[in-house]
This record gives structure tokens, sequence and C-alpha cells, in this order.
């Protein structure tokens, strides 16, 4: 019975980890001369909005990188050059 609880413990954890680990990011992007945030890599950035697309900053949480994207003057905004 204790192997059984161990077990279902271990089971447990292993999901919550894997979950984090698989989490999505972030990313502020210049993209067609705007400001945006998506959870898309550069390279699936580049493959749907053009190979001018560049990233700007990645973080954890969508707050983090609309707060940063407002250094640029905020999601939208034209990509100063």
């Amino acid at each position: 019975m204790k192997r059984l609880g161990f077990a279902l413990v271990f089971l447990l954890l292993t999901i919550l980890w894997s979950s984090e680990a698989l989490a999505d990011k972030y990313r502020v992007y210049c993209a067609n001369g705007k400001i945006e945030v998506d959870t898309r890599d550069v390279k699936q950035m580049k493959s749907a909005r053009g190979s001018s697309t560049y990233m700007l900053g990645e973080f954890d949480y969508r707050t983090e990188a609309v707060e940063f994207a407002k250094k640029f003057g905020g999601v939208g905004a034209q990509c100063k050059k």
C-alpha cells in the first residue's frame, strides 16, 4: 500500500514538473513594423510575419511581456528603427 502511495506522489510530481517545463514563454517582437507579444518562437514568427521579424525580449508571464513592450510604445506601436 505504501508503494502505491509513493508511486502516486511520484506520478503527480512528474506531471506537475513536466507541465512547468512545457509552459509557453511570451516574446516581444517587432513584426511588420509593429510591436507584438506572442508565444511563438522566432522561426515560427518569421514564417508567419516575414524575415524582417526580430525578438526584443522573452518572459515567463504575459503581463511582463506587455509591460516590457511599453518601453517601445506598447503593443501595436510602430517599431523604432
